[in-house]
């Protein structure tokens, strides 16, 4: 069963970034992208085309100011290559999401197994139903403050 430090693992690969600079989602991915820590193997560019894809078939803003953007196609095959990145935007955008908000939050997925990433789509629509991290999200915390909310924010 997926747990809080499955998903606080998936965090620690990835890396928590603050000030993730954009004035649109293909140019937030992009800054994004050329920020986080990547898997051997895994080229950039690539990662960014198929998470602008994905983008422009459906957003992946779930509201509160989340989004969950991940790659169209898969782009990873080990799943010891899975992670998360979390990125606070420099100013929040637009994504059409389903509460209107504007979106100030991306956790990017990038994950091996569906399986695994519906896992991990439910843990973090779990954590935004709660207010005390959706608060704590807002103060756009460092990945140890993130990391000690999962924990204690877990249902």
């Amino acid at each position: 069963m997926f747990s809080a430090d499955d998903l606080c693992a998936l965090i620690q690969k990835g890396g928590v970034y603050s000030d993730v600079e954009g004035t649109s989602v293909p140019e937030i991915l992009s800054s994004a992208v050329s920020l986080i820590r990547l898997p051997d193997g895994l080229d950039g560019t690539l990662l960014e085309k198929e998470l602008v894809e994905r983008e422009n078939i459906l957003s992946t803003a779930v509201g509160n100011g989340i989004a969950l953007p991940h790659p169209h196609k898969k782009v990873i095959d080990k799943p010891e290559d899975q992670r998360i990145a979390v990125c606070f935007l420099k100013e929040p955008v637009d994504m059409q999401a389903p509460d209107s908000r504007k979106v100030y939050v991306y956790f990017i997925l990038l994950t091996a197994a569906s399986q695994q990433h519906l896992e991990i789509l439910s843990a973090i629509a779990g954590l935004a139903k709660n207010k005390k991290f959706k608060d704590l999200l807002e103060s756009r915390p460092s990945e140890d403050a993130l990391l000690a909310g999962i924990r204690e924010y877990w249902a």
